[in-house]
């Protein structure tokens, strides 16, 4: 793997304004969020709404992704998907959910997740994972993707793109009937294959209304998720495989959490709604 050097925390730049005649998600200005209290299973207004909100988080996404590439801040893709969102009526969800200071995570490198965009300049041979989550007509939307940076070694490449088999796999196998634990138990088996870690701390998500519902989707087989899959039900499912270890220590801002080794690490999510038959991908661009 390449040789360079860990990440170290860069300048944050000044809090992005949204334009007032966005709606804001509750939390704003608050310390968190009320506690969520309403179902998991979603009626069909509420997912039709959650498709749009899927669509724009997916499409500003794609849009700061265009701009990876050396020499390139994290502080500048999270411009980019902030003014997307905002051109589309949308708040980003991150902006001020329990204090976070923008409107994506980029994750560089051994970062497995929450990075905070700054003047981190991007190198040749890194990877970025871009998690975006959109809020608009009162439901988020939440997905991410991990990219290559210039030219990338074979085993980072090939990380990144079993990550996201992982999550291909995770989400073919959500049927109504099964119990949640199933999801965890096609990822972990399918990284054991290769060595790689799965990380347990940090998991998906119910989601909604509300950015995280309550209802924990974890990606390794847990015997406590039994929570029986129901066609309506919306939640992530967002794999995080490492090169080594699962283990990981935080960053005194309280969010950047990187891997103990700080062996590299990828992630991809999606928002899904469980069908009758399986799931549908609401974060597509």
């Amino acid at each position: 793997m390449s040789g360079q050097s860990l990440l170290v925390p860069g300048e944050i730049s000044p809090h992005r304004s949204v334009p007032g005649a966005i709606r804001r998600p509750e939390y704003v200005g608050k310390p968190a969020p009320t506690p969520y209290t309403g179902p998991e299973v979603q009626d069909s207004d509420t997912v039709e709404r959650m498709r749009i909100a899927g669509r724009i988080a997916a499409q500003a996404m794609e849009e700061a992704a265009k701009h990876i590439a050396p020499g390139v801040t994290t502080d500048e893709l999270d411009r980019v998907a902030h003014e997307f969102m905002c051109d589309h009526g949308a708040y980003p969800s991150t902006l001020g959910y329990r204090g976070f200071p923008k409107s994506l995570c980029s994750s560089v490198n051994e970062v497995i997740c929450h990075g905070i965009p700054d003047s981190t300049v991007l190198n040749d041979g890194d990877i970025v994972n871009l998690d975006v989550t959109a809020y608009i007509n009162g439901v988020h939307g939440d997905n991410n993707a991990t990219y290559l940076c210039g030219d990338v070694d074979e085993e980072s490449r090939l990380l990144v793109e079993r990550t996201r088999e992982s999550l291909d796999r995770a989400i073919k196998a959500v049927k109504p009937g099964r119990q949640i634990n199933i999801i965890g138990r096609v990822i972990e088996s399918y990284a054991k294959r290769f060595g790689y870690g799965v990380v347990r701390d940090f998991t998906g998500h119910g989601i909604n209304s509300s950015f995280h519902s309550g209802l924990i989707v974890p990606h390794y087989d847990s015997p406590h998720a039994t929570t029986v899959i129901q066609p309506g039900m919306t939640f992530t499912i967002e794999p995080m495989l490492t090169l080594g270890t699962h283990e990981y220590d935080m960053w005194e801002d309280g969010w950047t959490v990187v891997t103990k080794d700080r062996k590299r690490t990828a992630q991809f999510e999606h928002t899904l709604v469980v069908t009758e038959t399986g799931a549908e991908i609401l974060t597509l661009p």
